[in-house]
């Protein structure tokens, strides 16, 4: 059985994770989108505690809808207020299965306190996966061969 935490692949999450504040434009919410690695921001409020997000075609369904005045609202305007997240000490299996089931690439991760501390992408966490399986099969193929644990 995996093991794998979302937490071994902290490295990865922290690069991902972009904040807004809830009164952040969309303009300032889509120059962080612009980074082909980000499709998601995350939205604080004050205290810095995740209250949704704003993804790229959150972006991209406003200006369609409301032309220039998507210029005008704010990230609390669009942002999707019951984000999907989850935690460090998740499993990533489950965090995968997860968004597989929900049709995501992204999912904010959160402290106990509600903070973001990064984003998971599937592709990160599957590479981390897929390499733990390659270590642990050639564990046992050199057992098997009778050379030992390395």
């Amino acid at each position: 059985m995996n093991t794998k935490l979302v937490s071994s692949i902290e490295a990865a999450t922290r690069s991902r994770l972009r904040t807004v504040a809830v009164d952040a434009l969309l303009p300032e919410v889509a120059r962080l989108l612009s980074n082909t690695q980000i499709s998601l921001v995350v939205v604080c409020d004050q205290a810095g505690a995740m209250v949704g997000v704003v993804t790229k075609t959150d972006i991209v369904r406003q200006i369609g809808d409301f032309d220039g005045a998507a210029c005008t609202r704010s990230a609390a305007d669009v942002m999707t207020r019951e984000a999907t997240f989850c935690r460090a000490t998740d499993f990533l299996p489950d965090v995968l299965a997860m968004m597989q089931a929900r049709g995501f690439v992204h999912v904010p991760v959160i402290d106990a306190a509600g903070m973001p501390i990064g984003v998971v992408n599937a592709r990160d966490a599957l590479r981390e996966l897929l390499a733990e399986g390659q270590y642990e099969e050639a564990l046992l193929r050199d057992y098997v061969m009778g050379v030992g644990y390395r």
